[in-house]
């Protein structure tokens, strides 16, 4: 089956940049660039803009220095932006010089790697490719059968069965762009982690402050309308790994990439004093939450006060003085 290389990319240095006064954030960077907020993510992930590690710890930003390096070029901006520029299903057929029937065999073959994705206003996902990655397809004279030639029987085989790798690979790539400037071990096996299904990092990572920490490197994903509505579970679907192969290779590297985060550096734990404190503050408002204790107090006032009144009746039947008895009982005894 074709698919895409789920080998994990060497680690590159990304922050090696010389920045001459504030870096700038990303939205600044796109506008100076003048991209789109998600064409300067794709710019990010492909390695077309350099970022540096934001001193504050508020994400990545662009040196000054690359920003000046990007926009002398000659050509600036056309060509960041052919660099970025994906198209979807019938503009690909275009550049490729195929029906779009055979650009999404293509594609559901796993011949070609969508690099991005969205839904349109029918929740139909519309998938997007690199237009350079696609003239550098039909230019190639080991592709160029694929796009005037018949399928091979074995190919219309995988397809008639409803092969379609276009999640897988999506995943695949995504999973590179976010683990190139991923520097941090417990970084890293958030990264993994953030492509499988929770039940199955469970299953791995179950030690709670483990996973709780994982979830503090989770990168966090695009939004695709409101959660918990059609369209948001249909991107999570796609965001998550769902083939045997896939999941077993990414269970895999989970395990190990969290080896090596435990031996840099053990997940935070409360300790005993914070451990209590906790568990006091929990027990106190469980206590206070108590439906039958509320209801309990008022019935002790009132028998209360019917026990005083009793005793007040009893005095009244006896005389306003009932020492006399007393002391006459007193006297029989001696």
């Amino acid at each position: 089956m074709s698919g895409v290389n789920f080998a994990r990319p060497a680690q590159t240095a990304t922050g090696t940049l010389r920045t001459s006064g504030t870096p700038f954030a990303p939205s600044r960077a796109a506008r100076e660039l003048g991209l789109k907020r998600r064409e300067f993510d794709l710019a990010v992930h492909l390695g077309c803009v350099r970022t540096v590690p934001d001193e504050g710890g508020g994400g990545r930003r662009v040196g000054r220095d690359e920003i000046d390096r990007l926009r002398n070029d000659a050509h600036f901006p056309d060509t960041l932006r052919e660099r970025v520029r994906a198209v979807g299903t019938a503009d690909g057929a275009k550049l490729m010089d195929v029906t779009p029937t055979r650009f999404t065999r293509l594609a559901r073959l796993g011949l070609v790697t969508p690099v991005n994705f969205y839904l349109n206003r029918y929740r139909a996902v519309v998938w997007l490719y690199l237009a350079d990655e696609l003239r550098q397809f039909a230019a190639g004279k080991d592709t160029a059968p694929l796009l005037t030639g018949r399928t091979t029987r074995s190919l219309r085989n995988q397809l008639e069965a409803g092969l379609d790798l276009r999640p897988r690979n999506w995943r695949g790539r995504q999973l590179g762009f976010l683990l190139r400037p991923a520097d941090d071990p417990w970084a890293r096996a958030a990264v993994v982690a953030s492509f499988l299904d929770p039940a199955q990092v469970a299953e791995i990572v179950n030690d709670p402050y483990e996973r709780a920490y994982l979830n503090r490197f989770r990168p966090e994903r695009p939004a695709y309308g409101v959660p918990g509505s059609p369209a948001a579970r249909l991107a999570e679907r796609i965001m998550t790994a769902d083939d045997p192969d896939e999941i077993g290779w990414l269970r895999a590297d989970l395990a190990g990439t969290l080896a090596e985060a435990r031996d840099h550096r053990p997940a935070p734990r409360p300790g005993p004093e914070q451990a209590r404190a906790s568990y006091e503050e929990t027990e106190q408002e469980h206590v206070g939450h108590l439906p039958q204790q509320q209801e309990r107090r008022p019935e002790v006032s009132v028998q209360s006060g019917a026990s005083e009144r009793t005793r007040g009746l009893l005095s009244r039947l006896r005389g306003r003085n009932p020492r006399p008895a007393r002391d006459r009982e007193r006297a029989a005894r001696v």
